[in-house]
């Protein structure tokens, strides 16, 4: 394989803008040498001879859709593991604890959305979380997770299940493991059908969830993803996530991604750990049986 071709100003611009353009990702210039790295390699595998020749190939070639979706998982991280933030987990553990029972005695539907999922770590922890709880509740309630990504690969790898041991972490117990894992071979392990079962993997651009069909969530989680946008697009984002959420519903944030958040919509959730809101206005979850 040919060495990484160094590309220039204008070539960075150029790639930066394209990249911002479609995936609203704010690539400064501490990220240079990462995209510059990814592309130069993909151009590699497939036989470019110049970054001119790829972007064209990008824009106008028979292949664009597919070569895109390829790209894109190259420069997105999927750096994940199962419970890779214990205390924004307990927090979800916490929050359907809380969820009032029907006065009917009726099952209630719990509805969580990971964003941002990548290969699916996130959204599994997420499931695993609350079926734990309402097994503890033993009211035979339902629960679903929505899991997004903008990476086709990635969410592929997702729906399949399967897992090598050292994404589990040290969160994942003797019991999750029992409960929740099947044994593949000596170094992998597949998420159980039944637990798959409530994980629906979707394609969206988080740019594009002001359009999105989704309907309202008990439990929104999004966070490592708005560090990668500027400060003005990181409030518009979350405050079109607050409009997905049910009242009373919670909204967990990566520590540091957003500061002096101020709404009217949302209160800020206690904790020491983890950056957390919760929309003003009380529970619906009674509302919505299965």
């Amino acid at each position: 394989m040919s060495a990484v071709k160094k590309m220039t100003d204008e070539q960075y611009r150029q790639w930066s803008e394209l990249l911002t353009q479609r995936t609203g990702m704010l690539l400064n210039d501490d990220r240079r040498s990462f995209i510059n790295t990814s592309i130069g390699l993909r151009m590699n595998e497939i036989g470019c001879q110049s970054y001119d020749e790829y972007l064209d190939l990008l824009l106008n070639g028979d292949q664009r859709v597919s070569e895109w979706q390829v790209l894109v998982d190259r420069i997105t991280i999927h750096e994940t593991r199962f419970f890779r933030h214990p205390g924004a987990i307990e927090l979800v553990r916490e929050h359907v604890r809380s969820l009032p029972a029907d006065p009917d005695g009726r099952p209630l539907s719990v509805q969580a959305w990971s964003v941002g999922c990548s290969t699916g770590e996130e959204a599994y922890s997420l499931a695993i979380a609350i079926d734990q709880v309402l097994r503890e509740r033993g009211n035979g309630d339902y629960f679903g997770v929505t899991a997004t990504d903008i990476s086709q690969p990635a969410l592929a790898h997702g729906r399949e299940g399967v897992y090598n041991l050292f994404r589990l972490g040290k969160d994942v117990t003797d019991r999750i493991l029992a409960d929740y894992f099947e044994i593949v071979d000596d170094h992998h392990l597949r998420v159980t059908e039944s637990l798959r079962k409530r994980v629906c993997f979707a394609r969206l651009n988080i740019q594009d969830i002001g359009h999105s069909v989704l309907g309202k969530m008990d439990i929104i989680y999004c966070q490592n993803v708005l560090i990668y946008f500027d400060k003005d697009m990181r409030r518009q984002l979350v405050d079109r996530l607050i409009q997905h959420l049910v009242p009373g519903g919670l909204l967990i944030l990566g520590s540091g991604e957003m500061h002096g958040l101020e709404s009217g919509q949302v209160e800020r959730v206690r904790s020491d750990n983890t950056l957390a809101y919760r929309r003003i206005g009380g529970s619906e979850n009674t509302s919505r049986q299965r």
